[in-house]
């Protein structure tokens, strides 16, 4: 135990006064960090409920989408020449708003097209903003989130 003290105390003499009490700055999220924790999974859930026409889960899905994307706006307004907030309004809002249709008609084939459209904006968007390499896609399975199911309840 007293070798541990030693230790500790000439740990605490070599840093710079004060350091040990400063806080690391804040975590700032990018573009990217955000795109991929937030956008990109909501995406893939909106699509997997839709894909088994869990209206509910979709509804929930699509808002959830929608407020990723909101605080991606708010978060970082410009992003390299880009307004956010522009860029968002001419490529998402539109497919977003189809989906919503889409999810309380429940309306498998608008649902279809919708996310189809969206799915395609996402990447009109990737592209413009010149990383054509990202490509998203509509999923072609649930097997990204094994651990949630993605069928109605049955009750």
């Amino acid at each position: 135990m007293a070798n541990l003290r030693v230790a500790a105390m000439a740990f605490a003499t070599t840093l710079p006064l004060g350091a040990a009490a400063q806080a690391p700055p804040p975590y700032q999220p990018g573009m990217g960090d955000l795109m991929v924790m937030t956008v990109q999974p909501r995406h893939l859930k909106l699509g997997l409920a839709g894909e088994v026409r869990n209206w509910a889960y979709a509804d929930f899905a699509q808002h959830e989408l929608e407020e990723s994307l909101e605080n991606v706006e708010k978060h970082i307004p410009k992003w390299r020449d880009f307004d956010v907030a522009q860029l968002m309004a001419a490529t998402v809002k539109q497919p977003l708003e189809e989906i919503e249709k889409a999810v309380k008609a429940r309306d498998g084939a608008a649902f279809d097209a919708a996310y189809r459209q969206l799915t395609d904006a996402c990447n009109a968007c990737h592209r413009s903003a010149g990383l054509p390499a990202i490509v998203i896609k509509v999923p072609d399975g649930s097997s990204a989130f094994p651990n949630q199911e993605f069928r109605p309840a049955r009750p």
